[in-house]
């Protein structure tokens, strides 16, 4: 997917692959080159590669990613939110791969646990595929904020580990299908 947009307003961007913030002036041009999860990888007119996701998106004309609801008739249990959890952890896309954080096998622990008021805590462990990546602190955010937009999540603690080591047997076979390794 490629697409020359030009931003209707200031947006607040994250460089790739160091994680600084930036603004993107209004008027700036860009190609959107991947567009998975409610986030957008761009190249600014200045050769920036840029990622802009949540109320952002409206600056270059898309629409934010809508909050995935329970069925009205559906129990809240545990298992549940675990089910959504994984959902969403799978529309968490790393800016440079356009494979979901699940398939590529960054995500080794998910644990969901009963409030006493009635909602539910999420923690998460997961990795990076290269340690010194400076997207790591983002990743961890967009998973947490996506986590925590779920209906009875309370709160999600998210830790980037790096034992074990990640390496691509960690990836499913979809993903490595997708990506051409195999």
């Amino acid at each position: 997917m490629r697409e020359e947009i030009t931003f209707s307003r200031n947006a607040e961007a994250i460089m790739i692959p160091s994680g600084e913030r930036v603004l993107v002036p209004e008027g700036a041009h860009a190609t959107i080159t991947q567009s998975l999860g409610g986030a957008y990888t761009l190249i600014t007119d200045r050769g920036l590669m840029v990622r802009i996701s949540g109320n952002d998106v409206e600056a270059i004309g898309k629409t934010p990613q809508e909050v995935p609801q329970t069925a009205e008739s559906q129990e809240v249990t545990a298992e549940t939110v675990e089910q959504l959890v994984w959902e969403q952890l799978r529309t968490c896309y790393d800016p440079e791969i356009p494979v979901n954080i699940v398939d590529l096998g960054l995500v080794y622990l998910c644990d969901v646990h009963h409030t006493d008021n009635g909602a539910f805590d999420v923690r998460i462990k997961m990795t990076l595929t290269a340690p010194g990546c400076g997207m790591g602190p983002v990743l961890a955010s967009d998973v947490k904020m996506k986590v925590e937009t779920l209906p009875t999540v309370r709160e999600a603690e998210v830790e980037v580990v790096f034992d074990p080591v990640w390496d691509r047997s960690m990836m499913s076979d979809a993903a490595k299908l997708q990506l051409g390794i195999w």
